[in-house]
């Protein structure tokens, strides 16, 4: 029995350990990545490695571009799409998150996240699509090590280089260069508010460009877009 209680020992103070290691690990590259860009995802490797299933030679579209040649129309529209507050919150918005708990207790499965651009980034630097409270526990210390490091304005441009807009598309510039044959400086509004529109389901709307929805939320996005605080 006593062999037992330190071998239980041993694999608690093991675990702790191996914890404590991956969250110094995610600590200190997100502080590499203050001044440095990430040149790949977690999940910007997941989605490569699904295409190459069906084409050994695919490659991602994927253009880095500096946080001033990124249309301002673009900006806003994804602040106003996906999370208003952005530029107030220390990277959760509680409310938010309170809304997806009660809407995940009543359909008895994690079916949203209530996430904000910080939580977004968080999941796509370093962790799977996988849904469930133990990921969303390890995305919450993710994003308050990048709100930690990082000025709202350095989060947001390196959420605009990497996050999906369609199959394979990654980032602002080959977003634009993708839908529409522009630089990412060159968006208009309407263009802007469409491309925003797309980011809960980049790849349904990649294939399903002529969507009724898709249209009317552009609309709404587009009146929001105004009132958008930028960082």
């Amino acid at each position: 029995m006593k062999v037992l209680r330190k071998l239980l020992l041993l694999l608690i103070v093991t675990a702790f350990a191996a914890v404590f290691c991956i969250q110094l690990y995610y600590f200190l590259q997100i502080g590499w990545w203050v001044n440095h860009n990430p040149s790949s995802t977690s999940f910007m490797d997941h989605q490569l490695q699904l295409l190459r299933k069906k084409n050994p030679k695919a490659r991602l579209q994927h253009q880095w571009v500096p946080y001033d040649r990124i249309s301002v129309h673009l900006k806003r529209a994804i602040i106003a799409s996906e999370d208003a507050n952005f530029s107030g919150h220390e990277g959760v918005d509680w409310n938010a998150m309170q809304k997806a708990w009660q809407k995940n207790t009543r359909k008895g499965r994690v079916v949203s996240g209530g996430s904000t651009i910080t939580q977004q980034l968080a999941k796509n630097l370093f962790l799977s699509g996988e849904r469930s409270y133990v990921r969303k526990t390890q995305e919450l210390a993710i994003t308050y090590m990048l709100e930690f490091w990082m000025d709202k304005e350095r989060i947001f441009e390196i959420y605009l280089n990497v996050v999906e807009w369609g199959n394979g598309v990654f980032g602002a510039e080959a977003a634009a260069r993708h839908y529409y044959g522009i630089a990412a400086s060159q968006l208009g509004p309407e263009q802007a508010a469409r491309l925003a529109v797309m980011l809960p389901n980049p790849r349904y709307f990649d294939r399903n460009q002529g969507s009724g929805y898709l249209e009317r939320r552009t609309g709404l996005i587009l009146r929001r877009m105004r009132a958008a605080e930028l960082p």
